[in-house]
């Protein structure tokens, strides 16, 4: 788990100053013009100071010359170990992971603030299939790697967006601002195999102008790459319908604690509770 804040975020979300300055960053348009400077060959002198700061190592990822910082930012692994088990679940991406029950009114809190799986989706119809369910909420550090996978074997929707502003997902935002549902977002219904019907939404952050997913509607497989986000850190969160899945004790006794999680892409973080059923068809 993290505590600590960088001063800048202390600074945007704690002070009445700072907070004057977010009104203007957390506008998409502030991160639209800072993704086009850092996908131009002039970012990327930022590079080797951001990779002191964060401890990256980059003889982990497939390449390590960039031309510029969003380059870099959205490197590939050389090698991402996934758990194979068919009623395993694994971590669709490395980050620090929290797990929450839905309520009965569709409703789950994260750091004091209620959330409405309706508004997240901004879907009341597909909501209602999650009451009493739950969320899983993956939240990327700046140093995690920032490709995500599937979880299963399966079939899925189109991709939806959900258009919003672009708070910082850091824990004093989550504090202070409904940020989950605020914030520009996708999903996607994923039919799968073993853990029924799973939304995944991706969520947008502070100066994190793009959610780039890799296919529409169609066929996916447990492992495959399916996008990545570019610059900043993120959130990607899984919605599962009641009595479908069993968290790892460690991760719930972590939440129930106000601990973080952290999980790296592949691993196993949950089991399907639907593997006896499963075994007896």
């Amino acid at each position: 788990m993290r505590n600590k804040e960088s001063i800048t975020i202390r600074f945007l979300y704690n002070t009445r100053a700072g907070r004057f300055i977010l009104k203007f960053l957390i506008n998409p348009k502030i991160s639209e013009f800072a993704g086009k400077f850092l996908n131009c060959r002039f970012s990327k002198f930022i590079v080797s100071t951001y990779v002191k700061k964060h401890k990256i190592n980059l003889s982990e990822y497939k390449c390590r010359s960039f031309n510029s910082f969003n380059e870099f930012f959205i490197r590939e692994k050389k090698n991402v170990k996934i758990d194979r088990s068919p009623f395993n679940l694994i971590s669709p991406c490395d980050g620090y992971l929290s797990v929450y029950k839905i309520k009965a009114n569709n409703r789950y809190k994260i750091k004091n603030i209620n959330y409405s799986v309706g508004e997240l989706l901004n879907n009341e119809a597909l909501a209602g299939k999650y009451v009493n369910g739950l969320c899983f909420v993956f939240r990327l550090a700046p140093d995690n790697y920032h490709r995500y996978l599937y979880i299963d074997d399966g079939i899925k929707s189109q991709n939806y967006t959900v258009k919003g502003v672009l708070h910082c997902v850091r824990p004093v935002a989550a504090s202070k601002y409904p940020i989950y549902i605020q914030n520009s977002r996708e999903y996607t219904i994923l039919n799968t195999v073993h853990f029924g019907t799973v939304v995944q939404v991706e969520v947008g952050a502070l100066l994190v102008g793009k959610i780039q997913n890799h296919h529409s509607s169609g066929e996916f497989f447990k492992g495959q790459e399916k996008g990545y986000f570019e610059f900043g850190g993120s959130t990607i969160i899984l919605l599962f319908e009641q009595n479908i899945v069993t968290p790892d004790k460690n991760i719930i006794d972590n939440t129930l604690n106000n601990i973080e999680t952290k999980v790296k892409a592949g691993e196993k973080i949950a089991v399907c509770t639907r593997k006896e059923n499963k075994d007896e068809q």
